[in-house]
């Protein structure tokens, strides 16, 4: 994988995986079309990924800080502390993982060769923008992230699973149709994602190593990742504005054009 192909690949990454319009997805038709070799993708998933977990981890370092000390709080106190609201935000994330992890863990090589379907692929953009355009018949949704609630929207991140199916186009969609406040639906789904994130990262580790990484490898790795963490920064950031704004359907559009273009081409 030359330089190019590294910077072009992290910013796909990074813009695609806080957008809702699927990163899985678009890094697989990105692969097909820049030729990226499979084994150096395995390794260079994991690197971007990482990038795009230390973006969101900067974006979000105060909540990220209050909530790990309020879960040593909890934990030394947590009679006292089990009304806090950041202790139920804690409980709520760890709900939400429970369907992806089941997932993860049951369906990964299945999920993995679909990845390798561009019409499949191309198909699901086109689902995902119906389920971005249905928002725009939300109201002003004013509700709170419940325990019942989290484990729904844990439910759509697991099908988000599905290359072409947005992780963050489903989990916010399905907290603006159960009623959550905007920025709470963006916040939840952002903090969910971080464990989700950084567990798939792990289960892709043990693989990376048995490939190993070259001395050529380097500098494109360490391209993808930068290019993936400054993207990625920005693209949580001005996602979260657009949603404000009630911009949010706006994204059917182009997943719309892409899975057509893309039926088009794979099938003509």
């Amino acid at each position: 994988m030359d330089i190019l192909q590294s910077f072009l690949l992290g910013l796909i990454q990074g813009l695609t995986e806080f957008l809702p319009i699927s990163s899985s997805g678009h890094l697989a038709l990105g692969r097909f079309f820049l030729g990226a070799d499979t084994e150096v993708g395995i390794t260079f998933e994991v690197v971007v990924h990482f990038g795009t977990l230390c973006s969101i981890v900067i974006y979000y370092k105060k909540e990220l800080a209050d909530l790990f000390k309020a879960g040593f709080s909890f934990l030394g106190a947590p009679s006292q502390k089990k009304d806090d609201p950041q202790v139920k935000i804690i409980l709520f994330i760890l709900v939400s993982m429970i369907p992806a992890f089941i997932v993860g863990f049951t369906l990964k090589d299945y999920v993995e060769d679909i990845f390798m379907t561009p019409v499949l692929v191309c198909g699901m953009l086109i689902v995902t923008g119906f389920i971005l355009f249905m928002t725009k018949f939300a109201k002003d949704p004013e509700g709170q992230v419940t325990l019942g609630k989290s484990f729904l929207i844990g439910i759509a991140q697991a099908f988000a699973m599905i290359p072409g199916i947005s992780r963050s186009g489903s989990t916010i969609s399905t907290a603006l149709y159960l009623g959550i406040k905007r920025e709470d639906a963006a916040n939840f789904s952002f903090l969910m994602v971080i464990p989700v994130i950084a567990g798939a990262m792990l289960l892709q580790i043990k693989e990376m190593l048995e490939i190993g990484v070259s001395d050529a490898q380097v500098m494109s790795l360490v391209v993808g990742f930068l290019t993936s963490f400054i993207s990625g920064y920005y693209a949580l950031k001005y996602l979260i504005i657009i949603l404000k704004k009630k911009g949010f359907h706006y994204f059917a559009y182009y997943c719309w054009l892409v899975g057509a273009v893309g039926l088009a081409y794979f099938l003509i």
